[in-house]
Order: C-alpha cells, then sequence, then structure tokens
C-alpha cells in the first residue's frame, strides 16, 4: 500500500527525467559532439557526466518509488532530505556555470529551474504533515 503519494510522484518524475535526459543527449548533444573538432579525453568526458546524470535521476526515481511503499518514515524522510540537497547543490551548479558561461541568461535554465524546483516542493511536502494523516 502506498505510504506517500508524493515521494510516488516524484519518482515517477525523476524516471521520466532520467529517460529523457538519455535520449536528449543521445539525440542531440552527445550526437553533435561525436561531429566537432573537440579532443576524444573531452568528447569522452563529456559523454560520461551527461549518463551518470540520467542514473543518478533514475536512482533517485527507483529509490522514491520504493520510499513511497515504506512503513519507516524517519527514514525515507531522511533519503528524501539527502536527495533535496543534492537536486538543490545540483541547480546551484546549473544556475552558477549557465549565467557565467552563456549569453542566454536566465531563459537557459528556467527548464531546468521549474523542473528541479517542482520536485523539490513535492519532496518538501512529502517530508511534511504528520504520519497519522498522511500515511495511513
Amino acid at each position: 500500500m502506498i505510504k506517500n503519494y508524493f515521494y510516488l510522484v516524484v519518482g515517477v518524475f525523476c524516471l521520466l527525467f532520467a529517460v529523457t535526459h538519455t535520449i536528449n543527449g543521445v539525440n542531440t548533444i552527445l550526437e553533435e559532439l561525436d561531429n566537432s573538432l573537440i579532443v576524444d579525453d573531452a568528447k569522452v568526458a563529456f559523454t560520461y557526466v551527461w549518463h551518470i546524470i540520467g542514473i543518478e535521476n533514475l536512482i533517485f526515481g527507483i529509490a522514491l518509488i520504493i520510499m513511497a511503499f515504506q512503513k519507516s518514515l524517519s527514514k525515507a524522510r531522511f533519503a528524501a532530505w539527502l536527495i533535496i540537497i543534492i537536486l538543490a547543490l545540483r541547480w546551484i551548479a546549473i544556475s552558477a556555470f549557465t549565467l557565467v558561461n552563456s549569453s542566454g541568461g536566465i531563459s537557459r535554465i528556467l527548464p531546468d529551474t521549474v523542473a528541479i524546483f517542482v520536485v523539490i516542493t513535492l519532496l518538501i511536502l512529502g517530508t511534511r504533515g504528520r504520519d497519522k494523516v498522511l500515511y495511513e
């Protein structure tokens, strides 16, 4: 029985993000790298970092779906807060590097910002509330 619908929804989102991130990379960004003059070591590094993010999203999704069914909420809450912190730091890194190194400014990070803040908000809602209200 589902104990936390917020974790379940975010888990499904993270699985979706993993798939779309990987497909987007393989079909656009990484394909463009193959046709560029960038040295092979840089291509390899960019490719594995791209896939690490996809795998990280996949692991978050699986973990959150499992957490949605857990009876022990203290461990699930702790894991949720760790994921929140990782996502917040990911957003800070994305924002800082994009704003410093890109001419597109805020419009370049808007989709990532919206996605990350929706996920963080839902996770925070999942960690709030009384156990008896949310989880029975």
